[in-house]
Order: C-alpha cells, then sequence, then structure tokens
C-alpha cells in the first residue's frame, strides 16, 4: 500500500504533462496525444461534426446527461459445483461525454459487469450504483439507456427506413409528429452513413452497415447511456475503425458510452476516453487511455515503443498469476478514478462534459417529468399492438418462400389425404375409415401448427430480448400482436386444406356441417400453436424438435383411445382422455359429420353402421356435446397460449436459465 502515492504521482504529472501539450513523460508511450501533430484517427473536422449532427434529435427528444458510479460491486454465480465469484468488490465511474472501453482477457468478467451495469443481470449482484448521486431506478434507468448486444439481430423483411420508422413510432410515441420523427430518422441514418441504404433490406446489410442500424434504432429516442457489448466483433479492421470513431463522435455530445472489447489496435485504442481493465475479476486499471502504460511502467512493467499497449497489458496480466492483485491494489480495485477533465482531445475540442451541479439539476428535472407522466412505455398497448401487427403482416406478406412452401404443404396434403379416404364419407360399409379420416385431418393440424412455431420461435426471442430489454414495447403487447398476426394465414391455409380434402372424402355438402368441420379443425390449429409457441418459448430449435412431438404422441394416443368399444371405456382413461385437447378437436369432426344426421349409404346387403349414432357409440362420443368440445378446445388453447407466454417472460430474464440449470444440478446432487 505504500507504493500508492508513487502512482499517483506519476499519474498527475503524466496527465499535467498531457493537459499542457508537453512530450510524453513515458518515453516508451507511443500512443500520448500531441495536439501540435493531429492525426488521421480522429481528426479536427471529425470533432466539428461532432457538435453539429443530430441536432434535432438533441432538441426534440431532450434527455439528461448521465454519471454512472458503481462501488464494491461483486457477483456471483451458482452451478452444479457450487458458487463461483465472478467479480470481487469492484469500482468505477463512467461519466457523459466520455467513450469507455471494457478491456481485459477472456473470462475477465467484462460482460458480466456490462450486464450488471445495463440491468440485464440482478440476481447475485451486490454492491452499489448510483445515477447522478441517486440509487439507480430500473424503471427509469431502462428508459435512459439502450444495451446493444453482440449479436446484430435486426428483424428481417424490412428495410432500413422501415425498421427507424417503427423504432420511432415505439420509443417516441406521441411525443412528436410524424414530419418531426421523419426528420429525427433522417438525420440519424445521414450521421451514421446509412441515408443511401434507406431502401435496403436488413438482411441484405453488410456487417458494419447492420451493427450501424443496431445503433441507429437505439438512437432514435436519444439515450444519454448507451452500453456495447463486443461492437466489433466479426468487422473488418476498417468497418471497426467507423464505428468506434461514429462512436467517439455521439460521446462528444454528451452521452455516456460504455463498450467491452476484447483486443483493439493501437490506432483503435487511442481513440477510447477512458479505459477499464478487468482481470480476474479484479479492477485493474482505470482511467485516461494514454496514462495506462505510465501506470504500467510504475508497476515494473514497462511497453515497449513499437508495442500496443491493449497488447502489452493483456500480455502482462495473462503471464503473472500476481500481476492482477497487485495493479488492482495499486488503483484501490477501481476506487482511484483517473479524470479526465484536464486531458485535451485532438484539434483542441474537449468532451462535452457537465458540471456536477447541473447534471444533478437536469436529471431531477427530467425524472419529476417522468413521474407526472407515470408511463412505463411511450406508447399505449393499444399503439403497441397496432404497430407490431402492422409490422409483422409486413414481414409475414414479404417472405414469399415461406408462404408458398406452407400453401404447397397444405394442397399437397390435402390431395394426398383425399385421396386415400376418396368417397368414403357417406359410406355405411366403412364408417371406421371415415374415422380416420378424421383423425388423418386431426394429426395434420396438430404436427404441422406445432412444429412451425418449434422450428422458428426460439429466432425470434433471441430478436425480442433486444427490443424489450430496450424497453420498446411490453411484452403483453407483443404476444397479442404475435397471436393476432398468425390467424389469416392459419385460417385460409386451413380452410383451403379443408375444402380439398372435405369434398374428395365425399361428405355431405351441407354448410352447417362443413362449418362445424372447419372451426373444429382451425381450433386445433389454433390450440397447438400455442404448445408450438410454449415450447419454443421455452426450448433452443434442437431441444425444441425432440420435445415437441414427444409431447404431442402421448396426447395423440389418449384421444384415440377406445375406438370400437366406447361405451366400456374405463373412469380412469376418461380421466385422462380428457387432459388431451386433441380428444376435443376429433369429437368435434366427429360430431360435425355424424350427429343429427339421417341414414348412411348402404351399398352392401347389410351395413352395421347404416346408423350414425352407433357410429358415435363404439368411439365413445354419443354422449358428447359439440359445444362442449369446442368450449374444451379454447380452453387449452387460454392454457397453452398461458404457458408459452410465462415460458417467453422467464426466458427473457437474463440469469433464468442459469439458475434454472442450477437447481436442477442441485435436485440431482441431493438425490
Amino acid at each position: 500500500m505504500s507504493e500508492v502515492p508513487l502512482v499517483r504521482r506519476a499519474i498527475v504529472r503524466a496527465a499535467h504533462a498531457h493537459a499542457h501539450g508537453s512530450s510524453n513523460p513515458d518515453q516508451g508511450n507511443p500512443l500520448v496525444i500531441d495536439n501540435n501533430q493531429p492525426s488521421d484517427q480522429w481528426t479536427p473536422a471529425a470533432l466539428e461534426r461532432a457538435g453539429s449532427t443530430l441536432k434535432a434529435l438533441n432538441r426534440m427528444a431532450k434527455r439528461p446527461p448521465v454519471h454512472i458510479l458503481f462501488e464494491d460491486v461483486g457477483f456471483t454465480v451458482s452451478s452444479h459445483k457450487g458458487e463461483r465469484r465472478i467479480l470481487h468488490n469492484v469500482s468505477g465511474e463512467f461519466r457523459s461525454g466520455e467513450l469507455t472501453c471494457i478491456l481485459g482477457p477472456s473470462g475477465a468478467g467484462k460482460s458480466t459487469l456490462l450486464n450488471i451495469l445495463a440491468g440485464y443481470t440482478t440476481n447475485g449482484v451486490n454492491g452499489r450504483i448510483t445515477v447522478n448521486g441517486h440509487a439507480r431506478d430500473m424503471r427509469l434507468f431502462k428508459k435512459l439507456s439502450s444495451y446493444i448486444m453482440q449479436d446484430d439481430l435486426l428483424q428481417p423483411r424490412l428495410t432500413v427506413q422501415e425498421s427507424m420508422r417503427v423504432a420511432a413510432d415505439l420509443k417516441l410515441g406521441k411525443e412528436l409528429g410524424r414530419a418531426e420523427k421523419e426528420l429525427i430518422i433522417e438525420e440519424i441514418l445521414q450521421t451514421l452513413g446509412l441515408w443511401d441504404h434507406r431502401d435496403t433490406r436488413s438482411e441484405r446489410l453488410s456487417g458494419g452497415q447492420s451493427k450501424r442500424l443496431s445503433v441507429a434504432l437505439e438512437l432514435v429516442n436519444n439515450p444519454p447511456i448507451i452500453f456495447l457489448d463486443e461492437p466489433t466483433t466479426g468487422l473488418d479492421v476498417v468497418s471497426i475503425r467507423q464505428l468506434v470513431v461514429l462512436l467517439r463522435l455521439l460521446s462528444r455530445q454528451g452521452r455516456t458510452i460504455v463498450c467491452t472489447i476484447h483486443q483493439p489496435s493501437a490506432s483503435l485504442f487511442t481513440l477510447f476516453d477512458r479505459v477499464y481493465v478487468l482481470a480476474r475479476g479484479l479492477c485493474c486499471y482505470q482511467g485516461a487511455a494514454p496514462l495506462l502504460v505510465p501506470f504500467l511502467s510504475e508497476v515494473g512493467h514497462v511497453c515497449p515503443t513499437t508495442h500496443n499497449p491493449a497488447d502489452f497489458v493483456l500480455e502482462t496480466l495473462h503471464g503473472d498469476l500476481e500481476v492482477p492483485a497487485l495493479m488492482s491494489e495499486l488503483c484501490q480495485n477501481g476506487k482511484l478514478c483517473r479524470k479526465l477533465d484536464r486531458i485535451t482531445a485532438r484539434g483542441g475540442r474537449k468532451p462535452v462534459l457537465h458540471s456536477d451541479e447541473s447534471i444533478q439539476r437536469i436529471f431531477v428535472e427530467h425524472v419529476a417529468k417522468e413521474q407526472m407522466q407515470k408511463m412505463e412505455f411511450a406508447t399505449t398497448f393499444l399503439s403497441q399492438f397496432l404497430i407490431l401487427s402492422k409490422r409483422m403482416f409486413i414481414q409475414t406478406k414479404r417472405n414469399s418462400l415461406s408462404l408458398w412452401i406452407q400453401l404447397l404443404h397444405h394442397v399437397v396434403s390435402a390431395v394426398f389425404l383425399g385421396s386415400i379416404f376418396f368417397l368414403v364419407g357417406n359410406d355405411a360399409g366403412a364408417p371406421i375409415t371415415n374415422f380416420k379420416f378424421c383423425l388423418s385431418v386431426l394429426v395434420f393440424f396438430m404436427y404441422t401448427y406445432i412444429m412451425i412455431p418449434v422450428l422458428l420461435f426460439p429466432t425470434e426471442v433471441r430478436l425480442l430480448r433486444r427490443e424489450y430489454f430496450n424497453r420498446w414495447y411490453s411484452l403483453k403487447a407483443y404476444y397479442a400482436a404475435l397471436s393476432f398476426s398468425s390467424l389469416p394465414v392459419m385460417v385460409i391455409l386451413g380452410l383451403l386444406f379443408i375444402a380439398i380434402c372435405y369434398l374428395m372424402s365425399g361428405q355431405l355438402l351441407e354448410w352447417d356441417r362443413f362449418v362445424l368441420f372447419s372451426v373444429s379443425g382451425i381450433l386445433t390449429g389454433l390450440c397447438s400453436e400455442g404448445l408450438g409457441l410454449a415450447v419454443g418459448s421455452a426450448f433452443s430449435v434442437t431441444n425444441g424438435s425432440i420435445i415437441g412431438p414427444a409431447t404431442a404422441a402421448p396426447l395423440l394416443c389418449l384421444c384415440c383411445y377406445g375406438m370400437g368399444f366406447g361405451p366400456h371405456i374405463e373412469k380412469t382413461m376418461k380421466a385422462l382422455m380428457s387432459a388431451s385437447y386433441l380428444r376435443y378437436g376429433l369429437s368435434g369432426f366427429s360430431l360435425a359429420l355424424y350427429q343429427h344426421r339421417g341414414p348412411m349409404e348402404c351399398k352392401e346387403d347389410f351395413c352395421l353402421y347404416n346408423d350414425p349414432k352407433l357410429i358415435l357409440r363404439d368411439v365413445g362420443m354419443a354422449d358428447d356435446s359439440y359445444g362442449m368440445q369446442m368450449a374444451g378446445l379454447l380452453i387449452f388453447t387460454f392454457i397453452h397460449r398461458l404457458l408459452a407466454y410465462l415460458a417467453l417472460r422467464y426466458r427473457l430474464t437474463a440469469e433464468f436459465s442459469n439458475k434454472f440449470m442450477a437447481y436442477i444440478s442441485k435436485f440431482l446432487k441431493h438425490r
């Protein structure tokens, strides 16, 4: 601890010399900014542009600057091996007007710290986090911050401008009019270099353009805090540089921008205002990027002149196990903050920093305004539902390949089914065959509408996680829009399938029977889709592909139990059969075809099932009511959709999967 004053003096000397434009106090540091020699890494022209961009956004969607202070933040994760400490009571400060990078080796806890600061991870966290001197209120903090995750997950089949309009409508609501929103969208796209690609669909953008669009979507409501997890992953050198320059440009307007980065190049390293170094869950350095090398030299590790300081600090931390503990002790695990107030950027322009007094005043005024509005989201539930429904309809319409595949699937299956059961509908000599026709129609609606969400919805969940966490809309509005948007395709294709196979199988051409038969099919499909959503919400595509059919198979066995000995079905089996929604669908099909019907055609000398009532008796449906069967399907539809909603809600909680697996492991261990 006696070395701490020495380190403090070294940092102060470096900052003082740097602020006055003198030569580098450490000749081994090639990254100290020289105001007399501006480089192309951050030109004065770019800095000048920083003060003139996004004027309309800053004027129309005013947000307070935000300082984040965290003290003694720790994080413990539970696993089958017990509890493991990821962060060890680290501290730090991120201020408005600064671009900060969290640097460290793999497994150091960078993403964990970012998740905690963004509010994405809450369980297992200890410590104190304050925003502008106030204890962090997550309800307000999520409105002020945006978290851009590592994967560039953008809504497919929407153009850049359409995506921005959806974001503006959801995040700004009625705060601004259409003309003002369009002005903000154009301004953001111009600033981020996406205006020329405004009519390009998201799936056709390059990696750098996709990353910039992710930033653009979150800029719509002008958040004062932006978190980015590994924003340079998967980008080439030029795209990485453009992105970081853009982030610095945005920070210069008073935003607090924090990102994790694995291994920046030397030229990239100089663009960051503040560096926060993590290793083994400890804060090893916090301060200005140019002061990292003097700090390392005081610790006893001199960076060679031709070496990248970012590479050097990572090699130093990885090479000696005692170095992280020593560096953490010298900077007091992050409590010894490195101020940037006296450090001048290239071109003589300083970051847009605010005094603590003005920060407090602006923040308190904004909090008071938010409390008066008492709105959790910028738009109402109905507005969110309409906007999301419109977006989903556009995406469905443009997904022509999927629509053609589904159309072909329904038509071909209907023709095959109609050919197999050709003209058996009114044949008293083949009643069991016609019952198998009903069972086949049931199986079609079951597997088709279970497997579609099982295979596709897990990808949608990944897209949903980003928008939901950044408070674009409520989960209820999204789920309602999702359920509603799938209905038109299901009804149209379902009716087409039923019409083809109904006619080919020779069923009675009576409108009331066709309508009842169709309603049974659509409700079975709707109920099956709910079950598929529940599986897709809780499991990945791989696991869901196993869980989905495995869940449906026993339900299918129960639904057709008793065929041929209906009056003698055991009471226990009747209770089990009532737990299968497919039984209600099959009973609905059978009642639609055979109830309240005259004698069937008998082409032989004697037909046992000339009376349709005998068929219903032998399959155990003589006492069933069509209305009760449809009510049963509706009840199961509600149950399945509710389970899907709850599974989705828990799935969107970051730490849920880890906690769940930990509980399972503990249970199995104690067994």
